[in-house]
């Protein structure tokens, strides 16, 4: 069947050839010139033994090459797996030796963390903005691989509750299914124009509003990383209308300081998620961007993300919810014993559909664990009220969610229960006017043993990306546990919280 990514832009490619697909810092191109582009990837991807069902791995920040590498893996029927560029080495290897990766894409300024990794290629700046430098140009194109709906396409490796990242399995039927659901909840056509500031390895980053629009015949302008003035110049020169922005990069640019120096009456649609937005946010998103609106939304990697979308006009009179469910996905809440609850009680957020992963990686257990029936657990509590708005009350994973990245505790804690003083550990989040949340660490030391925040952020350092470092160290005699012996880590987060107001 022809329904790998490749064919969709070939399509594109052959109605609107001239019309301008993607913007890449000064470079603009054209559909047509974006899908020989691909072939020309895909060419160097086969000619270094790619085939179907091999696993390509992307270590790299935005780039134009690596949105032709998650086109290219799919013209071969290969399945892409997006990294994130600030994991630690051990954490890169992890990933890598799990999932089983043949080939490994990545940035010259990252060798330090991947260097050590077999079969890696990697790109210099001329190579990040013409993919045509890693192979010869006179390789032959190989022929479109035909792909089922129940083929896997892509991995992507998301923080859970045990120590180890887990990889989530997105199926083309998976894909597709999300397509519509974006497309539809957000009226996205062949006129719209998206900017890309988040991290393409990131679900939203690369999907929302981002590929999407290659379906429709839209304009995708990508920058390499955030930054607000270049954000705002890049709405403002390509007329923008939608965007992805994560809490906190919305947080920075409403508090830039030169923001109204740009122009951004284009825009009509950003995408925020991941926290409870305030009303005071939302009033100064509206008085900034003065023909948008505010789509907050709930989601997972598992989903392909946005479950749930704030419908136009209701930010106000439904402050603190993330919306209602996607038209073609469900949304219940349940007790622990899989029992659908009512309208108001709350529980366990789950969802059902067919953007929904059908499992992770390698890992059956975890998977049959992760499901009541057909329903995703998403380890998240909150309740439905009686027009089926969501509102969360509280992340069952104990997730750290520190800008737009999730930080797993149980990761953190693994880490630090390495270092010989450390008798017990909880890592939890504290609120943080820039990232939302940063993880800080609370310690009980074994008799005789002495620990300083500095020995502990160095042996941190060592093992872990910097964003899931703690921030600060505190150490106790005790940690406070329910009858079952399991530590209440939300009486930690509250009394945190109120040291922090009240120090």
């Amino acid at each position: 069947m022809q329904i790998n990514l490749a064919s969709g832009l070939r399509y594109r490619a052959l109605r609107h050839p001239e019309q301008v697909a993607v913007v890449y810092e000064d470079l603009e191109v054209s559909y047509d010139e974006l899908a020989a582009r691909v072939d020309r990837m895909a060419a160097v991807l086969h000619g270094r033994g790619i085939g179907q069902g091999d696993i390509v791995a992307a270590f790299m920040k935005n780039s134009l090459a690596y949105l032709e590498l998650g086109y290219a893996t799919s013209h071969l029927g290969a399945v892409l797996l997006p990294m994130n560029y600030r994991l630690a080495a051990e954490e890169a290897a992890y990933i890598h030796d799990h999932a089983g990766v043949k080939l490994l894409f990545a940035d010259e300024e990252f060798r330090e963390a991947v260097a050590a990794l077999p079969s890696v290629v990697w790109l210099d700046e001329a190579a990040q903005r013409d993919s045509a430098r890693l192979g010869n140009p006179g390789l032959p194109v190989p022929p479109r691989a035909e792909v089922s709906a129940q083929d896997l396409h892509r991995l992507m490796y998301t923080s859970g509750t045990t120590d180890r990242p887990k990889g989530v399995m997105h199926s083309y039927e998976n894909y597709y299914w999300k397509w519509l659901e974006h497309v539809t909840s957000w009226d996205l056509s062949h006129r719209s124009r998206a900017l890309v500031v988040g991290p393409m390895y990131h679900v939203a980053g690369w999907d929302a509003p981002g590929t999407n629009l290659l379906m429709l015949g839209g304009m995708y302008c990508l920058l390499r990383e955030f930054d607000e003035a270049r954000t705002l110049a890049a709405i403002q020169r390509h007329r923008i209308t939608c965007l992805w922005l994560a809490p906190v990069m919305l947080g920075r640019i409403l508090a830039f300081p030169d923001r109204h120096r740009y122009d951004v009456g284009s825009v009509e649609l950003v995408l925020g998620g991941g926290e409870k937005t305030p009303e005071v946010r939302i009033r100064e998103f509206n008085a900034y961007f003065p023909n948008a609106r505010y789509a907050d939304g709930y989601g997972m990697t598992e989903t392909n993300a946005f479950d749930t979308v704030m419908p136009p006009g209701m930010e106000l009179a439904k402050i603190g919810s993330a919306g209602h469910a996607v038209a073609h996905t469900e949304v219940a809440v349940f007790d622990d014993d899989g029992n659908r609850l009512p309208a108001n009680q709350v529980g366990e957020i789950c969802m059902r559909g067919l953007k929904v992963t059908r499992g992770y990686w390698k890992d059956p257990e975890k998977t049959a664990a992760s499901f009541f029936g057909e329903w995703l657990r998403s380890g998240d509590v909150g309740y439905l009220d009686e027009e089926g708005y969501l509102y969360l009350t509280d992340r069952k994973k104990d997730m750290i969610l520190s800008g737009a990245e999730n930080i797993a505790s149980s990761e953190v804690e693994r880490v630090i229960y390495e270092l010989p003083q450390v008798a017990e550990c909880a890592v939890v989040g504290i609120p943080d006017p820039r990232w939302g949340e940063s993880p800080v660490a609370l310690v009980v030391l074994k008799p005789g043993a002495a620990l300083d925040y500095a020995a502990l952020e160095c042996h941190c350092r060592g093992h872990l990306a910097g964003f899931k470092v703690p921030k600060a160290l505190y150490l106790r005699d005790t940690l406070p546990r329910n009858p079952s012996g399991k530590i209440l880590k939300r009486v930690l987060r509250d009394e945190l919280t109120q040291l922090k107001e009240n120090p």
